[in-house]
């Protein structure tokens, strides 16, 4: 064999093994990365889309890596823990069921499924049936302790009236937790008037859970603190978070059919709502205010509409029109300013770089954190780094 072919060999071996090497875990680097996706049905376009931004900036570094190899955790709740399921679930090949424009994709084919134009005459409108379908489908057999990161994935028990939270650090403690990513899905996505109830059992305990909006919306809180009482602190936190659109104050009230089913709901349901709407942590306030304590205040960036048009208001809007606009929406907040919360006024203020140009700059601290791991890591094994060995 010539000198040459065996450096080959060796130059391709070692790089497809430098390539195929998962996230180490945050003890080797500086920071511990979290990605949160909210809650909002079809709206759930828009944080995918900016989504599909961030995975491209990535793979310019490195094309064979996925957003589960730069994020330590991938939190979701509703339509957000439903792709935070698509973006962690192992294929065959033990890469993610999808990428951030596959999830476009298959919300654009199967939203008018899921949420299909009929005349309203029930409650909850939808029977569920075709999203538990697909949902068994993809995940089949797959469970929590499976996924490529660690999830972090609230729901809501209307039984025992408690928030259930599914994330890989309570498995340590809670093995119950350790369900079939399907049933988690079905679970946090079960909005209340929209889609029924997720009833299962999982290691001889009972499961009758509704939306995960009702406990956190927003999950990006429930992430953090999962993250702080599983590393004490000993990184820094680097969180981005992920809105699915808030509507102009004036246009938020639902229309009249809505109005009479969540009165019926909330007539049959007061001690889940009164729990759930008391307890909902204010996350934007608490976010705002940690983040210059705990972690650098440029750590954590938050991309949403603040301004929606009434026109894309509805969760289960899923008309070609409307999921193509909210395509739009999504595009279209790369351009917009970074915006902050004001945590006195609770209004929005914008900062001077755009939200491109804050994900590029992401992008760049996701990549520098992998890099660090990978060099740490091989040289606690006695090893060099492989940019070195080369």
């Amino acid at each position: 064999m010539s000198p040459f072919l065996l450096f080959s060999l060796v130059f391709c071996s070692q790089l497809m093994a430098a390539f195929n090497t998962p996230l180490p875990p945050p003890t080797y680097g500086d920071h511990v990365s979290i990605l949160s996706i909210d809650g909002g049905g079809i709206r759930g376009i828009i944080p995918a889309t900016v989504l599909i931004y961030l995975d491209n900036a990535l793979k310019v570094k490195d094309a064979t890596t996925s957003l589960a190899d730069y994020f330590d955790v991938i939190s979701g709740t509703s339509t957000g823990g439903l792709m935070t399921l698509m973006l962690t679930a192992p294929n065959s090949s033990h890469q993610p069921l999808f990428t951030p424009s596959e999830v476009v994709e298959f919300y654009k084919k199967n939203g008018p499924k899921i949420f299909p134009s009929h005349l309203l005459t029930s409650c909850p409108k939808y029977d569920g049936d075709f999203l538990e379908q697909k949902t068994v489908e993809l995940l089949g057999e797959t469970r929590l302790s499976d996924t490529l990161t660690n999830v972090v994935i609230p729901t809501f028990d209307e039984k025992k009236i408690q928030p259930v939270i599914f994330s890989n650090y309570k498995l340590k403690t809670e093995s119950y937790l350790n369900a079939k990513l399907s049933d988690i899905g079905l679970g946090t996505s079960a909005a209340p008037t929209y889609l029924p109830n997720h009833v299962f059992q999982n290691d001889g305990v009972q499961f009758d859970l509704i939306d995960g909006g009702l406990a956190a919306n927003n999950p990006a809180m429930a992430a953090v603190s999962e993250v702080i009482q599983e590393h004490n602190m000993e990184n820094k936190i680097l969180l981005l978070s992920l809105g699915t659109g808030i509507p102009k104050p004036k246009d938020k009230l639902g229309n009249f059919w809505d109005d009479l089913c969540q009165a019926s709901w909330l007539k049959s349901h007061t001690a889940v709502f009164n729990e759930a709407m008391f307890s909902t942590d204010m996350t934007h306030y608490y976010l705002a205010t940690i983040f210059p304590a705990l972690s650098p205040a440029d750590n954590y960036l938050r991309i949403e509409e603040y301004n929606m048009d009434p026109s894309m208001k509805d969760m289960d809007d899923a008309s070609k029109k409307n999921m193509d606009n909210l395509e739009e929406v999504g595009k279209g907040l790369l351009t917009q300013k970074v915006k902050r919360m004001n945590v006195n006024t609770f209004e929005p203020f914008e900062l001077d770089q755009t939200n491109d140009q804050a994900l590029k700059g992401l992008a760049e601290k996701l990549y520098e954190e992998r890099q660090l791991r990978l060099k740490k890591k091989s040289m606690e094994k006695g090893g060099r780094p492989f940019i070195e060995t080369i």
